[in-house]
């Protein structure tokens, strides 16, 4: 047990501090925004699977109880192979520690949600105002979209049930055809990928554990890299120029070409779309990929290889 918790703290510890600062140093996260989502996601994933089953292992040799109720099914030679019968005080510690993170990342995401169930309901009911449902006997304006009379140019993607796309009528007189096929196939880019999802993640964790770099870089990617993945699915269908364009007169008299730090990432799709960076090779796809998907498995490695032992 003791050293299934140190493997556990190191792969931990790794994947917590020095991965995710060489990610955000790394180029190719641009190239390929939606593999390294994925990256990232699995590097969160691990962090999180090598808490949890520390504090499983660590609870089994505090508590008899719990010992009881994970190791009921298991023989007595698998059981024995864990040696629980002794728990140093570090592994108690260390066991009260990841309790107390659990219940404040669970406390966090508790928080996130009621946070945007609150929000939401506060927009729908402001859309409703702007957008009155009509009289009986006429058909309401319940479709995908909904068209807002409003001379400031915006457009953004309502999730929820159901979700809609509202645009401003400033949109829609801002932007040509095409360029409004851009705008939409942007915000249908993150409906499809459920992206929202991703943020509120995102932003839990870094609100609970603000000094853990994985969580910061995590928040911080997420927010950069949806929009660039939203990007791409726009300029494949329009095209770049068109892409581009679209998000430069929507942004315009915000200032998207401005140097302020808060334009930035706006200044930076723009150049980005007008000089699109290779995507990566198939080959370095799939690759990128799989080592990703395999990484989350080392914590479940380490936790039931004695087990695994005992058993052969």
């Amino acid at each position: 047990m003791t050293v299934c918790l140190l493997l556990l703290s190191v792969v931990a510890l790794t994947a917590a501090v020095p991965a995710p600062r060489a990610l955000t140093r790394a180029a190719w996260p641009e190239r390929d925004p939606v593999v390294a989502l994925w990256v990232w996601q699995c590097l969160v994933a691990t962090v999180l699977l090598c808490c949890l089953t520390a504090l499983v292992l660590g609870a089994a040799a505090v508590f008899h109880t719990v010992r009881d109720h994970v190791f009921a099914p298991a023989p007595p030679a698998v059981t024995a192979a864990y040696d629980l019968s002794t728990a140093p005080v570090w592994a108690v510690a260390l066991t009260l520690l990841l309790a107390c993170g659990a219940a404040w990342t669970t406390a966090m995401l508790a928080r996130e949600i009621a946070e945007v169930r609150r929000r939401r309901g506060q927009t729908r009911a402001h859309l409703r105002e702007r957008a009155p449902d009509l009289p009986g006997g006429l058909p309401e304006a319940r479709g995908p979209m909904l068209v807002l009379e409003d001379e400031y140019p915006d457009a953004w993607w309502m999730p929820g049930h159901p979700s809609q796309l509202v645009v401003t009528t400033g949109a829609l007189h801002r932007l040509t055809d095409h360029q409004l096929d851009a705008v939409l196939t942007h915000e249908r880019g993150h409906a499809r990928a459920h992206h929202d999802w991703l943020l509120h993640l995102s932003t839990a964790l870094a609100t609970g554990f603000p000094r853990i770099p994985l969580f910061a870089h995590f928040c911080d990617q997420t927010h950069r890299l949806v929009e660039l993945a939203a990007d791409d699915t726009a300029s494949r269908r329009c095209g770049h120029l068109t892409t581009a364009l679209a998000l430069i007169e929507l942004n315009q008299h915000r200032g998207v070409l401005s140097c302020a730090s808060s334009r930035r990432l706006l200044g930076e799709r723009v150049d980005r779309l007008l000089a699109p960076p290779p995507r990566l090779l198939r080959r370095h796809r799939a690759l990128t990929t799989t080592v990703a998907a395999l990484v989350p498995l080392l914590p479940l490695l380490i936790t039931f290889a004695p087990g695994l032992t005992a058993l052969s």
